[in-house]
């Protein structure tokens, strides 16, 4: 068991530890050099055969007498404050690293105070109540719109004997005669529902979610934005420096590196701690945040081509887009 008393375990002790009281070897000195130079200016007016003393005579001997001696003291105070300043700078030090110490032992060995897990459960409760557009929102539009798809089909027709051309077996998919999603759904797709009484947005997601390509994007945009909300981030929060279109034209067209660093225009540290930490431990979250990132790379690059630059602006405002400006940075895409 640690003593309690052991200052090397106790930041606040070591702060708190003071030197008893006393004089020091600054004030003994000065003390010492105050009765050297009374007893010598003394012996010296003592000894002193003048004719007559004056009115400024007098007060030549009281400034030679005394200023000296003020001046002696004004320098040890000055010197004990000093060494006071350093002999407290030196325990907050210690104390400093005693708590930084005891900190990564603590995260290190994964304990956790239970006051702080009750008080962050709370806060997470009352962050999920007041946070549905991300996740219920998204989960229920998703869910409404799939599973009519993910019905069984009736088996085909057998070709009857009037037919000219009988049905193939290999015939082409039927996602591929649907229309291409307008980039007005898709954009509005890629943001979620705002409300549960969003019909536009809801409307919207239905109908990109008939698109194979902007149905798989929108399902790797909603994981991620799940896992994110776990640790408290919402794309909502986030207030990021938008880049121009021309930046997001030049990525599209497969520019990498810093010609590209506008769009990582998430500047918030904690999300990008949190989110770089997280990328570390977590190899579900890892996993699917790359898999959103070459999903969202290939979007861009099938959008922005017939996209004009208001309706790039836009995309680039959606709760997707932010969580791929998030991720991208964490992940080394605009380096």
């Amino acid at each position: 068991m640690v003593d309690s008393n052991d200052s090397r375990q106790s930041p606040i002790g070591i702060y708190d530890r003071s030197q008893k009281g006393g004089p020091n070897g600054i004030e003994i000195t000065a003390a010492a050099l105050s009765v050297a130079w009374l007893a010598l200016s003394s012996g010296v007016f003592m000894l002193y055969t003048g004719e007559g003393t004056d009115a400024l005579q007098f007060v030549l001997t009281i400034m030679v007498v005394f200023i000296p001696v003020a001046l002696i003291w004004v320098a040890a105070t000055a010197a004990k404050a000093s060494r006071v300043m350093r002999e407290e700078s030196a325990r907050l030090q210690t104390a400093i690293d005693a708590i930084r110490n005891a900190y990564i032992a603590q995260a290190q060995a994964g304990r956790k105070d239970p006051g702080a897990q009750a008080i962050a459960k709370k806060l997470d409760e009352i962050m999920a109540a007041q946070r549905k557009t991300e996740t219920a929102l998204a989960t229920f539009a998703t869910t409404r719109a799939v599973a009519p798809a993910q019905t069984a089909a009736p088996p085909a027709a057998a070709p009857q004997p009037g037919d000219d051309q009988p049905a193939l077996s290999l015939g082409t998919p039927a996602e591929a005669l649907q229309p291409p999603v307008a980039n007005a759904d898709f954009i509005r797709a890629l943001n979620f529902p705002e409300t549960a009484d969003d019909q536009a947005g809801f409307s919207a997601l239905r109908r990109a979610l008939k698109d194979r390509q902007s149905a798989q994007l929108i399902q790797a945009a909603q994981d991620v934005l799940t896992l994110l909300s776990q640790d408290g981030i919402y794309m909502d929060d986030l207030r990021p420096d938008m880049a121009r279109p021309e930046i997001w034209r030049a990525f599209a067209e497969g520019t990498r590196g810093r010609a590209i660093a506008p769009l990582g225009g998430v500047r918030d540290r904690s999300s990008l701690a949190l989110t770089s930490a997280r990328m570390k431990q977590d190899p579900i979250f890892r996993d699917a945040a790359h898999h959103f990132l070459r999903l969202f790379d290939r979007a861009v690059a099938r959008f922005t081509p017939e996209a004009s630059d208001t309706e790039i602006s836009e995309l680039a405002n959606t709760r997707s887009s932010r969580a791929f400006m998030l991720l991208g940075r964490v992940a080394g895409t605009f380096d």
